[in-house]
């Protein structure tokens, strides 16, 4: 294959890529790039950088480290985009380890390369080490953060607690004028909810014009941390009302918010028009939602019903039944008891739930 020929095989195969990752079929760029030998063609930097952003959207780590192997051999290791890619996948792939690895790596670094090492970090529970990695940015880097930055600081202040990193982190935002960016918005309602200062969740949520279902989510998760349903069902019905589409994470959050303030009714109208009104299938968490919900105000009986007429996978059920087993377990009803720790030792998930599982092992053998 001649120069030119193998050139524009490149950027066709490039171009095909970006589109399928764009359009959601990262599957299908993954497959171009296995063919790319057989057709002679040696991919490039970008191509390369695409096929990783494929391996960050599936969490595919184990293709990922294969691509960061070819990285090595095609002599890519310099490449800032290759590596800031690199650096992302790792951190979407839960190993802050190797995301660590090559950012120490990295000759060169830019805001895009920082902000994957935070993310990774903050993505991961790793909260202490992604307020020192954004301390180093901010000694070292002339380059002002970008709003995805600054959003994954305050997360992770917000998983430490952190209130006072959360409001100098906040000022931060206000000099970069990202305070209405959406992400931005939402980082700020939950890291105050998580803080003590659901007021000031509400302060700057009202200072988003026409928030999206992120901003709107992040409140109705928020009020439902304080036990405000009633708040929750409020803002709930506000973003309907405004025509913004609710996801899955806003109904787990709605459901766990009429769960915590025993608004059952309110819970029960709320799962049956996800999938009717809203066009959302519900999922192992709503239903988990929606058993705890009637099991504290002492429905048992309805919560088992309901948990034996939805199909699940073995995961899913671990949670559905294990919500289950608890509640009954505290509630003293060992028939219950029985059926769902039956169910978790049938689906080899009881270690899950290993305390109530011993208790009533027992009981499943007579």
């Amino acid at each position: 294959m001649s120069y030119s020929q193998q050139a524009t095989a490149v950027q066709i195969i490039q171009h095909l890529k970006s589109c399928y990752v764009n359009m959601g079929r990262p599957q299908f760029a993954l497959w171009l790039y296995t063919k790319m030998p057989e057709r002679e063609v040696s991919p490039n930097g970008f191509t390369i950088a695409t096929v990783i952003n494929s391996c960050s959207i599936l969490a595919d780590l184990k293709t990922g480290k294969m691509v960061h192997a070819h990285v090595q051999i095609l002599g890519l290791q310099g490449n800032l985009v290759v590596c800031s890619s690199l650096v992302d996948m790792y951190g979407k792939c839960n190993d802050v380890d190797g995301a660590r690895m090559v950012f120490n790596s990295m000759g060169c670094r830019n805001v895009v390369s920082w902000t994957a090492m935070i993310a990774g970090c903050a993505q991961n529970g790793k909260g202490y080490e992604a307020l020192e990695v954004f301390r180093e940015f901010s000694g070292y880097m002339t380059e002002r953060p970008n709003h995805f930055m600054l959003a994954s600081v305050i997360n992770a202040c917000a998983s430490l607690g952190r209130l006072v990193s959360g409001k100098v982190t906040h000022g931060a935002v206000i000099r970069g004028g990202y305070e209405l960016n959406d992400v931005v918005a939402s980082a700020l309602v939950d890291m105050y909810a998580k803080c003590g200062c659901f007021p000031y969740s509400e302060k700057v949520f009202r200072r988003t014009r026409n928030p999206s279902v992120i901003p709107y989510t992040a409140m109705i998760v928020g009020a439902a941390k304080y036990g405000l349903g009633k708040q929750s069902l409020k803002i709930f019905e506000e973003m309907t009302g405004r025509k913004v589409m609710p996801n899955d994470v806003t109904f787990v959050g709605i459901l766990h918010a009429c769960s915590h303030s025993g608004l059952v009714d309110e819970g029960l109208g709320v799962l049956n028009s996800m999938r009717e009104k809203h066009g959302v299938m519900p999922d192992a968490r709503h239903y988990s939602c929606v058993v705890d919900m009637l099991s504290r105000v002492g429905r048992l009986d309805e919560a088992y019903k309901l948990a034996r007429s939805i199909r699940v996978s073995t995961n899913e059920g671990a949670l559905l039944w294990g919500t289950l087993l608890s509640s009954s377990r505290l509630q003293g009803r060992v028939d219950i008891a029985v059926e769902a720790s039956k169910w978790l030792i049938e689906s080899n998930q009881q270690q899950r739930y290993i305390g109530s599982y011993e208790y009533y092992i027992t009981k499943c053998a007579h």
